[in-house]
C-alpha cells in the first residue's frame, strides 16, 4: 500500500504544479487585461475637445502608467507560457500531419498566441505612448487602442494556457 502511495505522490504533484502555473499565466494576462480598461477608462476621464470627425485630447499621465504597465505584464504573461511550455518544433506540413493531437494542438496555439501578442503588445504601447507627450494632439478618430489591448490580454490567457497544457502534454507522450 505505501508504494503505491509513493508512486500516485509525484504524479499529482507535477499536476498541482502545472495547475500553478496555467493559474499564474491566466491570472498575470487577467490583471494585464484589467489593467490595459483601466488605462483607456483613465484616458476618457482626461480633457477632450470634439470638433465634427477631429478629437484633440490632452494625455493623461496615469493612463501612461496603466497601459505600460499592462505591456510589461503582457509580455511576462508570454515569456512564462513559452518558457515553462517549452519549444514545440513542426516544420513542415507532413511534419504536423504526422504529429499527435497534442502537438498539432500545440503548435496552433503557440501561434495564435504570438499573434495575439504581438498585436495586443502593440496596441498597449501605442496607447500608453500617446498618453506620454506633454502636449495636446489631435486626430480624426479616437482609437480604443488600450481596451483594445486589454481585451487581447484576456484572449492571450486563454491560448496560453491552452498552449501550456497541450506541449505538457506532448511532452509526456
Amino acid at each position: 500500500m505505501g508504494a503505491s502511495l509513493q508512486i500516485i505522490k509525484p504524479v499529482t504533484m507535477g499536476r498541482s504544479g502545472g495547475l500553478i502555473i496555467c493559474l499564474l499565466i491566466l491570472s498575470t494576462d487577467v490583471v494585464a487585461g484589467i489593467l490595459g480598461i483601466e488605462a483607456e477608462i483613465a484616458q476618457n476621464k482626461g480633457k477632450h475637445l470634439r470638433v465634427f470627425l477631429l478629437e484633440c485630447k490632452e494625455p493623461v499621465h496615469q493612463a501612461y502608467n496603466l497601459g505600460l504597465a499592462a505591456a510589461v505584464l503582457l509580455a511576462f504573461a508570454h515569456a512564462i507560457a513559452n518558457v515553462l511550455g517549452g519549444c514545440m518544433c513542426i516544420c513542415s506540413r507532413d511534419e504536423f500531419l504526422r504529429s499527435s493531437a497534442n502537438k498539432q494542438m500545440a503548435a496552433g496555439t503557440l501561434i495564435l498566441s504570438w499573434i495575439i501578442v504581438i498585436v495586443g503588445f502593440a496596441m498597449l504601447i501605442i496607447g500608453a505612448i500617446s498618453n506620454a507627450k506633454s502636449r495636446v494632439s489631435c486626430s480624426l478618430l479616437h482609437h480604443h487602442f488600450l481596451s483594445i489591448g486589454g481585451i487581447l490580454c484576456f484572449v492571450h490567457g486563454l491560448f496560453c494556457v491552452s498552449y501550456y497544457v497541450s506541449a505538457d502534454a506532448a511532452k509526456r507522450e
